[in-house]
C-alpha cells in the first residue's frame, strides 16, 4: 500500500524512492520522489484522529489563508492523481501529502537558552500569523483537548471508581493536586471573557515541530500541524514551560533533579512575548506566568486518572509508572510554583 499511495500523490511517472522520515510517535511518515516530485506522505493514525478529513481541512484552511495573507509559509498540500487531498486505499488507511521542504532539518531537544527563546517566538509568530483567520470555521481536532474542567473532572471520577490498592498508593498526589483547585477556577473565569480570547493555538509546541533551514538555520515554519485549534493564551505557552524549562523529561523518577531551569523560563517567555506582537490583552500579561502552571497541573490531573484508571491511555513500561509521571509533574508543579514566587512573587493561590 506504501507505495500505491505514493504513485497516488506524485502521479504516474516512477517513484524512486521511498524512505521513512521523523521519529513521530503518531503517524507512519515517509519521504517519496521521483525527478519531478519530493514529497512528505503520511498514513494518518485514526485510533487518534477519528476524522482524518477533518485535519485535512484545517491543513488547507491554514494554507490558503497564509498565501492569501503572506503571512507565513507552510509546506504545500499535494493534490493526489484523482484531485483530492486526502486518499483512501483498499485497506482503509487514510494518506495525504505536502511539500518536501528542501535544505531542512529539524531538531529533537532545546539545548540552550537560544533554542528556547526561538521556539518560542517561532509558535507565538505563527498564532499572530493568523490572527485574521476565523476560527469558527477550523475543525475541533482533539474535545476538550486542553480544557482544564473535563480533565479535573475525570480525575475525580477516577477517585471515585479506583481499586483500593491504587487509592492508596496515590493519596499523597491525590490530595496535592486537589489543593490546587485554583487553577481550575482561574481557567473558567478565562472561558468567556473578552480579556482571554481564543486564538488559533499550534497545541503540540516543541522544537521537533520547527523546520530550520541547513543553510543559516534561521526558521522556515512550523510544522505538524494536526492538533491546531482554537484555544488559549495558556496552551501553547504552557506547554513549551513544561517541556522545555523543566530540568528532566517526565518520565524521570529521579525526584531530586527535578526542577524550573531559570534561564530557559525567562527565554520562552521573552521570546513568546516577542513573537505574539501587541495582541495580548492587558489580562493576558498581567497573569500569563498562570500558562506553565496550568499546563504542568493539567499533565498531572491525566497521568493520576490514568493511573486510577488502571493506565488504559497512555503506554507504560511498569507497573506504576503513571503515578511516577504523574508525581514527577507535581513535583515540577511545587519547583515552578517557588520559581514564580521568588523571581516575579506571583502566587497563584
Amino acid at each position: 500500500m506504501l507505495i500505491k499511495a505514493a504513485e497516488h500523490f506524485i502521479g504516474n511517472n516512477r517513484v524512486i524512492s521511498i524512505e521513512p522520515i521523523g521519529n513521530g510517535l503518531i503517524h507512519q511518515t515517509y519521504k517519496a520522489k521521483n525527478d519531478e516530485k519530493n514529497i512528505v506522505l503520511q498514513a494518518i493514525n485514526t485510533t487518534v484522529f477519528k476524522k482524518p478529513e477533518d485535519i485535512v481541512s484545517n491543513y488547507i484552511l491554514l494554507y490558503d489563508f497564509l498565501q492569501r495573507h503572506e503571512n507565513g509559509v507552510i509546506p504545500a498540500p499535494v493534490i493526489s492523481t484523482d484531485g483530492s487531498f486526502i486518499w483512501k486505499d483498499e485497506e482503509n488507511h487514510y494518506w495525504r501529502a505536502t511539500q518536501f521542504i528542501n535544505n531542512s532539518s529539524s531538531r529533537t531537544i532545546a539545548n540552550t537558552e537560544k533554542d528556547a527563546f526561538t521556539v518560542a517566538k517561532s509558535f507565538a509568530g505563527f498564532t499572530r500569523s493568523l490572527m485574521q483567520l476565523d476560527i469558527g470555521k477550523l475543525k475541533e481536532i482533539i474535545p476538550n483537548f486542553h480544557n482544564l474542567s473535563f480533565r479535573y473532572k475525570q480525575f475525580e471520577d477516577a477517585i471515585k471508581t479506583a481499586s483500593q490498592e491504587r487509592l492508596l498508593k496515590s493519596t499523597h498526589v491525590i490530595a496535592e493536586l486537589r489543593q490546587r483547585r485554583k487553577l481550575v477556577e482561574f481557567f473558567e473565569l478565562t472561558q468567556n471573557s473578552s480579556n482571554y480570547p481564543d486564538r488559533v493555538m499550534h497545541h503540540d509546541c516543541k522544537i521537533s515541530n520547527i523546520l530550520f533551514s541547513k543553510t543559516n538555520e534561521e526558521v522556515i515554519c512550523p510544522v505538524d500541524l494536526d492538533t491546531v485549534m482554537s484555544g488559549k493564551f495558556f496552551s501553547d505557552l504552557g506547554d513549551m514551560i513544561r517541556s522545555m524549562a523543566c530540568t528532566v523529561d517526565e518520565n524521570s523518577t529521579e525526584w531530586g533533579k527535578i526542577d524550573i531551569r531559570p534561564v530557559f523560563y525567562k527565554s520562552i517567555i521573552a521570546g513568546y512575548r516577542e513573537g505574539i506582537g501587541n495582541i495580548f490583552t492587558e489580562e493576558e500579561k498581567k497573569n500569563i506566568h498562570y500558562a506553565g502552571l496550568i499546563l504542568v497541573y493539567m499533565q498531572a490531573l491525566r497521568f493520576a486518572a490514568d493511573y486510577l484508571n488502571n493506565d488504559v491511555y497512555y503506554k507504560t513500561e511498569y507497573a506504576e509508572q503513571n503515578l511516577s509521571r504523574a508525581t514527577n509533574q507535581l513535583i515540577l508543579l511545587e519547583r515552578l510554583e517557588e520559581f514564580l514566587k521568588k523571581e516575579y512573587f506571583f502566587d497563584p493561590y
